[in-house]
Order: structure tokens, then C-alpha cells, then sequence
């Protein structure tokens, strides 16, 4: 019995999990090169590891090295709350008040403290960027969404102007001054998404007859951008509650037979770039 313990004790610090005979080496734990002999009262013994877990990957051969890097590496799911709480308080002030809101407010409207907010967003730059790519991103699903739902163009194109007003699309407005990259490639990723499915929205109900055709693209985000924000600099508490009523008027407007000539010419999205 003896010889089985000291075969057992070896087993443990070489990594083996069996020796010949009757004892068994079970290393369990993390590794260090300590471990106790335990007799079952079945004439085996065992011996269990504790420390670090070298000992037992060298026995599986293989390390965990890299999982546990994966792991380390995953935010955490409060981590992940915390900023897509900071950039839904950014899209609303932005909204309320333009880009130059103080970030101290945003950390107060997105309930974290400030050195939350300065960890996941550095500078002013780094939360504008977010915002705009998320709010951008988030529109253009929701006029992928229009299209899937309403078999009528100019329906489609009505469901996407009320939710469009919901994902906040006046937040992009103040942000074409900005201090941030304009043109950084996820950005203008994201723009020529959105601006494709809104050409779409637009081409489909003009060649249906259902919407005029003295209007372009660029008159339905523009008119996206006033109406679903107060005027710069004011805090209007109430006007959400005006805003799909307003926004139904201008769709009514859009609809043929058009009852009025309108003044100038159509807004292009060339036009938005170059303003």
C-alpha cells in the first residue's frame, strides 16, 4: 500500500492521472505542486490537486490559456448596459439641446457616473460618433421593416417616416458640425445604407403614382430633421406629443394629386452633402 501511495504522490506531480495497479490520480483543482493522498476504504487511493490547473492541462494536453483570454476579454453584461445607456441619453440631449450638451449631463441622464461615461467614450468625438452610427444604423432598419410590412408603397413609406421620428433621426441633424470624423468608413457605411433604402422608400411610391414627383430624398430627411426636434438651444418638455400629428400633415402633403407647386427645386441627397 505503501508503494500505491507513493506511486499516486509521483502522479500528481507529474501530471499523470493513473498509475499502474490499483491507485488512481485525480488532479482537480488549479494548480500548485501540493495535493493529499485520500483512501477510499477500498483499497484505491486518490490524490486531489489544488492550485492553478498547469498540472491538469498538462494531463488533458492542452493549456486554457486562450479560452480564459476570450473570457477576460467579453464585456460584461452591466458593462454593456451602461453604454447603450449613455448613448440613448446622448441621441435624447443631442435631440433636446445639440451636440454641445455638456457630457456631465449625459452621464446624469444616462444614470452613471462620470467615470463610466469617460470610459467608454474618452472625448466628445468618441460618443458623437456613437450616437450618429447608432441612430443612422437604427433608421435604416426601420425603413427595411417599412418595406417588409406594407405591400403599398406610399404606406411603407408612411410607416417609416413615424418610426424614423422614434429612433430620434433629428439627433443627426446638429452633428453635420460636429467636431468628430464625418468620414470615417463605418459612418459612411451606415449613411449610404440608410440613404439606399430611403431612395427605395421614395422611387417605389413615385412609380406607383402615389407620391409626388416634385420631391426627392433629401425633402424627406430634411423634413425628418425639423420636425422630430425642438428649436436649437430650448428644452420644448412637450413636443413629442406634436410630433407624429405634424408628421402625418407633411405626409398628406407628400400624396397625389399634389394640390400645390412647390417653390424651388427638389432636395437631393447631393444637395445635403454639400450644405
Amino acid at each position: 500500500m505503501k508503494t500505491v501511495a507513493k506511486g499516486a504522490a509521483q502522479a500528481a506531480v507529474t501530471g499523470n492521472t493513473a498509475q499502474p495497479g490499483t491507485g488512481s490520480a485525480t488532479p482537480t483543482g488549479t494548480g500548485s505542486d501540493s495535493g493529499r493522498v485520500t483512501r477510499t476504504g477500498t483499497g484505491t487511493e486518490s490524490v486531489t490537486r489544488t492550485g492553478t490547473g498547469r498540472v491538469a492541462e498538462a494531463a488533458a494536453g492542452k493549456s486554457t490559456a486562450p479560452a480564459a483570454s476570450c473570457r477576460a476579454a467579453r464585456p460584461r453584461a452591466d458593462a454593456l448596459r451602461n453604454r447603450e445607456r449613455i448613448v440613448s441619453a446622448a441621441r435624447e440631449l443631442f435631440v433636446e439641446f445639440g451636440p454641445d450638451v455638456a457630457l456631465d449631463d449625459v452621464a446624469r441622464r444616462a444614470g452613471v457616473g462620470n467615470a463610466t461615461l469617460y470610459r467608454n467614450f474618452p472625448d466628445r468625438a468618441a460618443l458623437t460618433h456613437e450616437v450618429v452610427l447608432a441612430v443612422t444604423s437604427r433608421t435604416t432598419l426601420r425603413a427595411e421593416e417599412a418595406v417588409a410590412a406594407e405591400s403599398d408603397p406610399f404606406a411603407a413609406l408612411s410607416r417609416f417616416v413615424h418610426a424614423a421620428a422614434d429612433e430620434r433621426i433629428g439627433a443627426l441633424c446638429p452633428m453635420i458640425s460636429g467636431v468628430f470624423d464625418k468620414d470615417h468608413p463605418d459612418l459612411l457605411a451606415e449613411r449610404d445604407r440608410l440613404e439606399e433604402a430611403v431612395a427605395g422608400l421614395v422611387s417605389r411610391a413615385q412609380s406607383a403614382g402615389r407620391l409626388r414627383t416634385d420631391i426627392a430624398v433629401g425633402d424627406v430627411l430634411v423634413a425628418l430633421s425639423q420636425l422630430t426636434r425642438p428649436l436649437p438651444g430650448i428644452a420644448c418638455q412637450g413636443i413629442d406629443r406634436f410630433t407624429h400629428r405634424h408628421l402625418q400633415l407633411f405626409l398628406d402633403g407628400l400624396e397625389t394629386p399634389a394640390r400645390s407647386e412647390l417653390p424651388g427645386s427638389a432636395a437631393t441627397l447631393e444637395d445635403l452633402r454639400r450644405s
